[in-house]
């Protein structure tokens, strides 16, 4: 019975929204007949008819003799390629919502290019965020949605906005999609004091789907209402639409976003060093920016993608590693080797190899255990019985114990080679996180080893999200990429035993030869920071032996 209200509510919603649209379209067509008159007729031609409304916002400059106010959009003004934000409403509702919202939500895209501006963003709201929790919501915000930000961040606009932290400038970003979606962004990376956008419609700990009662935001009103009617902003940026004509022709100097602007800005793509602050954590599976047309390609290779990565974990399981090497490359895994250094395959070894690997994914291990053709242990923090089902090597938990730890992969690495992560956890872009330094401890045999993947679909790693499903969205990539580069056995003079050296000294001196072969950054983040920052805890996770450890 509920169910039936909400949808005749919605049903009556849609309808008035239909009747209000059609009244709201005749008048907009009779104001640009009536503009188009004026400007084509030759009583009212002047000089203004060669040059825009509002100069190109590459004329516009702070100065320091006042303190200035600045306002702007963040669609098609901050970011480039925004004439719709359905492909970050995608994000919201696959990484924060589910695979089936994400489906629905690209069935509505046809009925949403018929719909009006306001109407189509009232219903992509309604499908995104009905039911949606306000912690997914907050997740999202937090851990996926920055990273594309800042790959569509107009670069031109941001370094204007760069000049305004040597200057007592303060920027307002009015816009008119929802708030959440874009003030953790604007506040945490550029570091903007006020965001002003469309308020959504809350129950309890969960978005209903519907707009505030203040309705979906109209920029040029907010203004007013956020300045009053005695005072104007000094700047206003926006683009060439008639919203923001209106928005910035409320402010005391007006600039655009021309399209010749937008088109100069997208072959200037943002380089990583000039992002406003590092992106070194960010979560999510999707590893592509989901336009319609890419959301639809994920929707139909989806099936296929299934059973491949089934295939492709059959081959791993049954097959000898150089044999499932060749056949997992024919269904598109390509595993590059580079530099592969045997010199730590030595006769007569009393001990074990300690290989030091990059943590990408959970598979490091097992893609290691392939390259150099011969089995390995590996050691691992809760990993999902799934992961310990499926693993072609024998896997060892740990228990972040430190002296029982040291104990277990000393056993271990009595019984033959064994394979360890320093880092603690995953981490997908180019930086390396702090080693821990245990591994250092226990044995004089230690090989580096860097390791780095690439994928066009879909992330291999979560924070928030079922580690258990890891393996699985790796393999379905259509051609999921792994680097493998043995490097040369650490020499005895630099290790614990025979070259006297502390075991964080050896840690940081094999992050480093790690990084430096990789082209990575070095930092002292750790993988508390990268749960802390992503997930809102500590990674730490119970196991069903009462042991507490994180992956």
């Amino acid at each position: 019975m509920d169910f039936l209200m909400v949808f005749l509510k919605l049903a009556d919603w849609l309808l008035y929204q239909l009747l209000a649209t059609s009244f709201y379209k005749a008048a907009i067509k009779l104001k640009n007949h009536t503009f188009s008159w004026l400007r084509n007729n030759p009583s009212h031609k002047s000089s203004s008819h060669q040059l825009p409304l509002f100069p190109s916002f590459t004329k516009c400059s702070l100065t320091q003799n006042q303190p200035q106010t600045v306002v702007c959009d963040i669609q098609n003004t901050l970011l480039l390629n925004s004439k719709s934000f359905f492909p970050y409403f995608m994000l919201v509702a696959f990484e924060g919502g589910s695979i089936i919202r994400a489906f629905i939500l690209l069935l509505s895209y046809p009925l949403l290019l018929l719909l009006d501006y306001e109407l189509g963003l009232r219903l992509m709201i309604f499908i995104t965020f009905c039911g949606l929790k306000l912690k997914d919501m907050k997740n999202v915000g937090r851990a996926v949605l920055p990273k594309f930000y800042l790959e569509n961040l107009n670069l031109q606009v941001h370094e204007l906005f760069e000049t305004r932290r040597k200057l007592e400038t303060k920027v307002v970003v009015f816009t008119s999609v929802p708030r959440v979606m874009v003030e953790g962004f604007c506040k945490e990376y550029l570091s903007i004091e006020d965001v002003v956008g469309t308020e959504l419609h809350t129950f309890g700990r969960c978005f209903s789907g519907f707009v505030a009662t203040s309705g979906v935001l109209v920029k040029h009103k907010a203004v007013k209402e956020w300045f009053g009617s005695d005072r104007k902003p000094d700047i206003g940026i926006g683009s060439c639409g008639l919203h923001d004509q209106l928005f910035i022709s409320h402010c005391k100097e007006g600039y655009v976003v021309s399209k010749e602007d937008a088109k100069r800005s997208a072959r200037t793509v943002m380089p990583r060093e000039k992002y406003p602050k590092p992106l070194v954590f960010h979560d999510g599976r999707l590893a592509f920016f989901p336009t319609p047309l890419a959301t639809l390609c994920m929707f139909l290779w989806f099936p296929l993608g299934i059973l491949l990565a089934i295939a492709r974990l059959f081959v791993g399981i049954a097959l000898p590693y150089h044999m499932s090497r060749i056949i997992g490359g024919l269904t598109g895994v390509n595993i590059r080797i580079e530099g592969c250094d045997y010199s730590w395959e030595t006769k007569n070894k009393q001990t074990g190899v300690l290989f030091v690997c990059t943590h990408r994914t959970l598979l490091d291990p097992v893609f290691l255990t392939m390259t150099i053709g011969k089995p390995l242990t590996a050691v691992t923090y809760s990993l999902s019985k799934m992961s310990e089902l499926i693993a072609p090597i024998k896997t060892v938990r740990l228990t972040r114990d430190r002296k029982q730890d040291g104990k277990t992969m000393h056993k271990l690495l009595s019984e033959g080679d064994l394979v360890v992560c320093p880092e603690g956890t995953t981490c997908r872009e180019p930086y390396l996180l702090r080693f821990s330094s245990l591994f250092a401890e226990l044995t004089d045999e230690i090989v580096p080893v860097a390791m780095n993947t690439h994928v066009t679909m879909f992330y291999g790693t979560t924070a928030s999200g079922l580690k258990c499903l890891d393996p699985i969205f790796f393999l379905m990539n259509p051609r999921p990429t792994y680097h493998v580069q043995v490097l040369g056995k650490l020499a005895k003079e630099l290790t614990c035993g025979a070259g006297g050296k502390s075991s964080h000294d050896v840690a940081n001196h094999i992050q480093k030869t790690l990084a430096a072969a990789l082209g990575f950054e070095c930092t002292n983040l750790t993988r508390k920071d990268k749960y802390l920052m992503l997930a809102g805890n500590q990674g730490i996770v119970e196991d069903h032996r009462s042991k507490k450890s994180t992956s």
